[in-house]
């Protein structure tokens, strides 16, 4: 016979809560054995028998045939075994089914308990497999509130937690603000899953590009690098593996469009996309963008590189507090040393390049894959002195 409405009940739950229903089942048998081991006190000779098809459980004591009853939960007098079945001598087992409506208010109660108990825990599991399975990945959340200086972010199934650390300084949410957050790590504890998020880490923009770039998400254009200060700007350098798409333009897109997305995702941080290339003096020039280079002059083995400028661009390479040449180490791995042309040819560090460059009156280099141009003065506020070192 089914039993229609625990099968009902089971489906609805694999549904919502995601649950197998052979899990349910074996919770409800573990709650039958442990009502019976309240009930009668031990559950040695308790088996369940469920129908996973119809769901029709039966709930059997198997008890010895004696002569005289000393335990009558393990056993049955010979008279009575015999009642039940004619054939049954002593030594014999007989089953016997218990009635779960037999059960006490306590027992029934202790069985509830285990059943919502196993619930609880598969959907822990559930929601934990799902995000683990989501870690090192960017997912969208909801703002709910600030936890002191956290950030409590609803991802759907969990909650998260954007700590101060992992926040953009000068970053603020609002409730019910969606945002894009990077999962860091998924902790299994007795409460759930503990999700930690971030909007700092360079992987963000990286996942961002993927998301954004159809060229990057199937493998044509690979970001090999990616440098970040987060809510400042960030330097990625890409690379394509078809000789027929430019890697650069396709994560500008038209107009920009696609690079601006993410800017605007990123509430306005500046992206240099610049051109990866195995040589790593050509890597460095590219890096330093938007200032232009004379030379470079790199070592692999000791990963350094000097780097010459035209005396009007040394300020844009070094960037405001010496970002651009910080970002372009971390960017390439080479410890950079930039200088000006005049300060290289003093030094003896210079030779005689055949370069032609634009008249040093240039004000304003407009980097062409940039989201916006950027004036040396942007670039030259509170630097560091000039030729020093920038190591990652």
């Amino acid at each position: 016979m089914k039993n229609s409405e625990l099968f009902e009940a089971l489906n609805i739950l694999e549904q919502e809560k995601n649950i197998s229903k052979e899990t349910l089942l074996e919770a409800i048998e573990n709650s039958l054995v442990t009502a019976c081991k309240n009930h009668f006190g031990k559950s040695d000779n308790v088996r369940v028998m469920i129908d996973p098809e119809t769901c029709e459980f039966h709930c059997i004591q198997d008890k010895t045939v004696v002569e005289a009853v000393t335990d009558p939960v393990e056993e049955i007098s010979l008279p009575d075994a015999q009642m039940i079945n004619g054939h049954y001598q002593v030594g014999d087992i007989v089953p016997i089914e218990v009635k779960s409506k037999e059960f006490g208010r306590i027992a029934t109660q202790n069985a509830k308990n285990v059943i919502l108990q196993k619930i609880r825990e598969e959907e822990r599991k559930v929601i934990y497999d799902e995000y683990n399975s989501k870690e090192k990945d960017v997912v969208t959340g909801i703002v709910q509130r600030y936890v002191g200086k956290n950030v409590s972010i609803n991802l759907g199934k969990a909650d998260a937690l954007l700590t101060e650390s992992e926040q953009i300084k000068g970053e603020t949410f609002q409730p019910t603000e969606r945002i894009k957050v990077y999962i860091l790590e998924v902790k299994a504890t007795s409460k759930g899953p503990k999700i930690l998020v971030s909007r700092t880490h360079p992987e963000l923009v990286k996942r961002l590009f993927e998301s954004e770039v159809t060229e990057v998400k199937d493998g044509i254009v690979e970001i090999k690098s990616i440098s970040r200060e987060a809510g400042s700007r960030t330097k990625i350098a890409v690379y394509s593996n078809d000789p027929d798409v430019d890697p650069v333009g396709a994560c500008v897109g038209m107009n920009g469009a696609r690079v601006n997305a993410i800017v605007s995702e990123l509430r306005g941080e500046k992206i240099d996309i610049v051109t990866w290339d195995e040589n790593p003096a050509i890597l460095i020039q590219n890096s330093l963008s938007p200032a232009k280079v004379i030379s470079v002059i790199a070592d692999a083995d000791e990963k350094t590189a000097k780097v010459v400028v035209p005396d009007y661009q040394l300020s844009l390479a070094i960037g405001k507090e010496g970002q651009n040449a910080r970002l372009a180490a971390r960017l390439t791995g080479f410890k950079i040393d930039i200088k000006s042309e005049t300060q290289a040819r003093e030094s003896g560090d210079f030779m005689d390049y055949e370069n032609d460059y634009e008249d040093a009156d240039e004000e304003y280099y407009e980097d062409e894959y940039s989201e916006e141009g950027y004036s040396e003065e942007e670039y030259s506020d509170e630097y560091v002195e000039d030729g020093e070192e920038y190591a990652e």
